[in-house]
């Protein structure tokens, strides 16, 4: 940063004007306000991306990531912003690079932050460093052969801790770039494994494993050091990290108050997938070198099977307790996140901090005293701000939002303020300050204002009734542009994934609720047994039967919706949905005829090859109650290919093929069967995307093809008649 930032009221009078013109929207539904349009897939493509801020440790600053998507791929940019926590002055763009920077963290001083990217003749992302105060360039100081990644400053500010890939029994640098050199030079290509899981999302694993770093900072040319090397923890093929959707292994390395050690989370038990749970536990590891030591309890619930999971540690300000995120292991395949802490050092049993708070926490942040923990955690549709004591007790709601979501909760280490992103499905996502006296929040941020405020859209409407098995069910209902109350129109219900989720008040790219309504449909979705964010019994209803009572709910939300809202046009119903919501719309193909159309992304028809080609299989044997060849009531009962002879309704069937996680098998068996039956059906391939559609030219298409299916079987009572 070279010069102080200007004062400006710019961005506080925009987020007015927005917060103005939603009100007008609002209040006169059926009369958009003047110059406002219907929503176009460049509203959604090119929307502005923040990533999660991160405050520095003296409580004045924010630095977070912009992306600012094009559908040419090498015109994206992402880079990082800085903008003062007291919302004084607008944002300003720190870094000016293509390639992007990720993972900031700061120094303790709050004077230097560090991030990696591949920049200019990188092979591989590397560690760079930039002073924020004194202004300048970032400079690199990492150079490895397998890059590295997710730095942070030691507490003295003298070294970096990072993680790298390592293969196998590799003990230094020279051995590395020996070994990339020999594969690179290699005339076979194989891949060769002798232990599951072998794919992750979109990814062959590679046998490189993540490993803990030191950089010295303070000494020019020092060499970067390993701190798992030779030692009996990376040597175990169990050893690894936890993997992120991107494929990532992280560690989630911390250093202690110290700065003699480091404290990070680990698996022992991966090649154990196939046939059990697996877990991860905190290890301490010495900068004077030694084994890693394990310091979280070896407690089990049922024999060595189920053994407690603990994963991204920190410590409080002062450095006396260390949290981590906790799942008690049972034998249900879904338990809540819940957050624990330790005495530090002694360590000894943890207080579970959220013991009575029956909702995953979906991030935390303490505060400077260390009395207080505030969670975000799912509620009916929103992502709202709890308070809990350090010690553990009940959760007090600080925030319960009536619009939007708050996510990536973060708090400096000084100061009464939080900050976080907030978002809603009318209001793209926004930095935000969360002024805890207030109860409020306050942008920093506002790239996405302008053309938010040009677009007629509202807020989902919320419902809920009680299903036939004596459950509340909570739904949203989602509007199409230039809505009218005496008009009628056709009804998607839109199918969430998971089935772990929730739909939730905000802006999607992949499934953009108001894209989706343009041309002028009524969405309903709705959260069905086995969603997040109705306490964890709820969420765990589903083991066991996995299709038939949300299919079942799905239908009675579609009639309820029908009985509540008489602008629904009950003969003109359709259903979809992606992942799981392509299982359930699947579900639907099997045991209903009432819909006109139906739409499955990445969904599977058939439970038993779905077992045998996913990356992951443990979870679904628990989850349909045993293994396939046993052949329980929900393989045979529950498994929709197994009706294929009761498909009748029309089906657009859309699948990537790098999809690991729903391989392109299940969709291809559904086209089959479809085809078999003379069902009017249309297979859409992705040759370049994976479980997502992530790709603009592919998503703009992917949404005329949903708009030009729906209209062919729903048709529409809106003047926009196909997507842009």
């Amino acid at each position: 940063m070279s010069g102080p930032l200007m004062r400006s009221s710019t961005l506080r009078a925009a987020f007015l004007c927005l917060s103005f013109a939603l009100l007008i929207a609002h209040a006169s539904a059926a009369e958009p306000a003047a110059g406002q349009r219907a929503i176009t897939h460049e509203d959604v493509w090119l929307s502005k991306r923040v990533g999660p801020p991160v405050p520095s440790p003296d409580g004045k600053w924010v630095v977070f990531s912009l992306n600012e998507a094009a559908y040419d791929e090498k015109q994206a940019m992402n880079d990082l912003w800085i903008v003062p926590l007291d919302g004084s002055a607008e944002p300003r763009r720190l870094t000016f690079s293509r390639s992007g920077e990720s993972a900031v963290a700061w120094s303790a001083d709050s004077k230097r932050i560090a991030f990696h990217a591949k920049r200019n003749d990188d092979e591989a992302s590397q560690i760079y460093v930039m002073d924020v105060v004194g202004g300048g360039e970032a400079v690199r100081v990492t150079q490895l052969t397998n890059g590295a990644r997710s730095a942070q400053f030691s507490p003295d500010g003298k070294m970096l801790l990072f993680t790298s890939g390592v293969f196998p029994g590799v003990t230094s640098e020279e051995e590395s770039k020996r070994i990339a050199e020999e594969r690179k030079k290699r005339k076979y290509n194989a891949r060769v494994y002798d232990t599951f899981p072998i794919r992750y999302w979109d990814k062959w694993l590679e046998d490189v494993q993540p490993h803990l770093f030191v950089q010295p900072l303070d000494t020019p040319g020092a060499a970067a050091r390993d701190l798992f090397a030779g030692t009996k923890l990376a040597a175990q093929r169990g050893f690894g990290g936890r993997r992120t959707d991107t494929g990532e292994e992280h560690l989630d390395g911390v250093w202690a108050a110290d700065g003699q050690s480091v404290v990070f989370s680990a698996t022992t038990n991966r090649a154990n997938a196939a046939f059990a749970f697996t877990n991860n536990d905190l290890f301490q590891v010495f900068l004077a070198g030694g084994e890693p030591v394990r310091m979280t309890p070896a407690t089990t619930a049922k024999g060595n099977e189920l053994l407690d999971s603990y994963e991204e540690p920190s410590f409080s300000p002062d450095g006396t307790r260390l949290y981590a995120n906790y799942e008690k292991r049972t034998d249900r395949t879904y338990v809540l996140t819940r957050l624990a802490s330790f005495d530090w050092p002694q360590m000894g049993k943890p207080t579970v901090v959220t013991a009575n708070f029956d909702r995953s926490v979906s991030s935390y942040a303490v505060s400077p005293d260390g009395a207080t923990v505030y969670v975000l955690a799912e509620e009916a549709g929103h992502e709202n701000l709890w308070s809990i004591p350090a010690q553990g007790g009940e959760a007090q709601p600080i925030i319960a939002l009536e619009k939007g979501v708050y996510t990536e909760l973060a708090a400096p280490e000084s100061g009464p303020a939080l900050v976080a992103r907030w978002e809603s499905s009318v209001n793209p996502a926004e930095v935000v300050r969360i002024d805890l006296d207030k109860g409020t929040h306050t942008p920093l941020t506002g790239f996405n204002v302008e053309r938010a405020a040009q677009i007629d859209w509202q807020s989902p409407r919320h419902f809920w009734f009680t299903s036939r098995k004596g459950r509340r069910i909570h739904n949203l209902v989602v509007l199409p542009p230039n809505f009218d109350e005496n008009k009628k129109y056709p009804v998607l219900a839109l199918i969430h994934g998971g089935p772990h989720g929730m739909w939730r008040d905000m802006f999607f790219l992949r499934w953009n609720y108001h894209l989706l309504a343009k041309p002028g449909y009524v969405l309903v979705l709705t959260n069905f047994t086995g969603s997040t964010g109705f306490g964890e019994k709820f969420a765990q209803n589903i083991q066991g039967d996995p299709l038939q009572t949300p299919g079942e709910e799905i239908n009675q939300a579609v009639d309820e919706a029908i009985r509540q809202f008489p602008f629904i046009d009950a003969s003109r119903q359709c259903a979809g949905g992606a992942s799981y919501g392509g299982h359930l719309a699947n579900w639907l193909q099997a045991s209903t005829t009432r819909y006109k159309c139906l739409i499955s992304h990445a969904g599977l028809v058939n439970l038993e090859s779905q077992w045998g080609t996913s990356d992951i299989i443990y979870s679904r044997e628990v989850n349909q109650g045993g293994p396939v060849w046993e052949q329980g009531p929900v393989w045979r009962k529950q498994n929709p290919i197994r009706y294929a002879n009761k498909f009748r309704t029309p089906m657009l069937v859309t699948i990537g093929e790098q999809d690991f996680r729903v391989p392109l098998n299940n969709s291809l068996e559904n086209w089959s069967a479809l085809q078999r039956m003379k069902v009017p059906s249309r297979l859409v391939v992705f040759p370049d995307e994976n479980h997502w559609i992530l790709k603009g030219e592919n998503s703009k298409f992917f949404y005329s093809e949903i708009h030009g299916w729906l209209k062919q079987y729903l048709g529409s009572d809106s003047p926009q008649q196909a997507s842009n």
